[in-house]
């Protein structure tokens, strides 16, 4: 299979709708021709029952579908309970523990400026986060788990993108923290005063 086609392939498993040929062009930054071409290409590789997946005009549009074969196992596998996403508190929460652990649940509500009780209880819960012994002071200190690595496709936290990309120099550093952790208080202050 040539690029374009894997490029549509790619395009269409993407889209959870139908795509118009004239949006996959503009998206791969080709001719509408040369998508068709493509299409055709693709039509061969996924003919009806060949493989587990089918190319479908729908809706004057193309979509990559499933074969109607595995209705059934599909509808049996959908059924499950899915694990809902990770809110932005969760989110931030979680980043700081990757990154900064072991680390107790006060310093996770001083970086992020709100209380973390209810994100950091979520993570652990859900399995993200595990209690990693006590601080000097006693706090819970927290770092992540197995499951973690696992769901992020890590086989270990060197695998995590290193700080260094986007982390400021020391100097730098040390007034990002001031400002975050003014930041975080101002928050703290304005939720206080409502």
């Amino acid at each position: 299979m040539t690029e374009l086609p894997r490029i549509v392939e790619a395009l269409l498993f993407l889209s959870p709708d139908a795509v118009s040929v004239a949006d996959l062009a503009e998206a791969a930054a080709c001719e509408p021709d040369e998508i068709s071409a493509a299409l055709a290409e693709l039509d061969r590789a996924y003919a009806p029952g060949e493989r587990g997946l089918q190319i479908k005009r729908v809706g004057g549009g193309v979509a990559l579908a499933t074969d109607p074969v595995a209705e059934e196992a599909a509808r049996r596998l959908l059924a499950k309970p899915r694990t809902s996403p990770l809110t932005p508190a969760q989110a931030e929460t979680l980043a700081i523990v990757a990154y900064l652990q072991p680390v107790s649940r006060p310093e996770i509500t001083r970086i992020r400026g709100v209380a973390a009780e209810s994100a950091s209880s979520t993570l652990e819960e859900r399995g993200f986060i595990e209690e990693a012994g006590r601080s000097q002071f006693g706090a819970v200190l927290y770092r992540t788990t197995d499951l973690f690595l696992k769901l992020f496709g890590l086989d270990s936290l060197k695998g995590l993108p290193s700080v260094t990309e986007w982390d400021p120099s020391p100097e730098e550093e040390a007034d990002l923290r001031d400002r975050l952790l003014r930041a975080g208080e101002q928050r703290a202050g304005d939720a206080s005063a409502a």
